[in-house]
This record gives structure tokens, C-alpha cells and sequence, in this order.
């Protein structure tokens, strides 16, 4: 999961130089992951893994790190 979430991250919504060296828990908002690439990225996540995110929850503690997004999006599958 981490692995596709970095690769469409990196192609579509953040520009850094060397993804391969960006780290699971680096912090994707310093790396420019700004509300529109947020907003991309949880309808890609929403289409690849058939889970729903809520907008509520949409908050830095869940999209800082592709840690985070993971943990958000496993917890969105156990809950529907």
C-alpha cells in the first residue's frame, strides 16, 4: 500500500528530487503536500483501495506521513 501511495505521490502531487529517499515517516506537508494534492490524493486512495475517507477526519495527524495515510486507510476498511 505505502509503495503505491508513494509512487502516485510522487508522479502527481509533490515534485522532490529523489523519492526513493524519502522515508515512511518524513513529513509529506513540508515536502509540499499542500489541500488540493491532500484532496487528489484521497480520491486516488479512495479509488485504489475501495475504502471511504471521511472528510472529518481529513486532518494533519492523518496525511503527514505515508505511515499516516496508511494507518487512516486501514482503519477506514475495519470501519465500513
Amino acid at each position: 500500500m505505502k509503495e503505491k501511495l508513494k509512487k502516485f505521490i510522487f508522479a502527481e502531487v509533490i515534485y522532490h528530487e529523489n523519492p526513493a529517499s524519502f522515508g515512511n515517516g518524513d513529513d509529506l506537508l513540508e515536502a509540499g503536500l499542500d489541500s488540493m494534492g491532500i484532496m487528489r490524493l484521497i480520491m486516488f486512495a479512495e479509488r485504489e483501495f475501495g475504502v471511504i475517507l471521511p472528510d472529518t477526519e481529513i486532518e494533519p495527524d492523518n496525511v503527514h506521513s505515508l505511515d499516516a495515510l496508511e494507518r487512516w486507510i486501514r482503519q477506514a476498511g475495519q470501519a465500513q
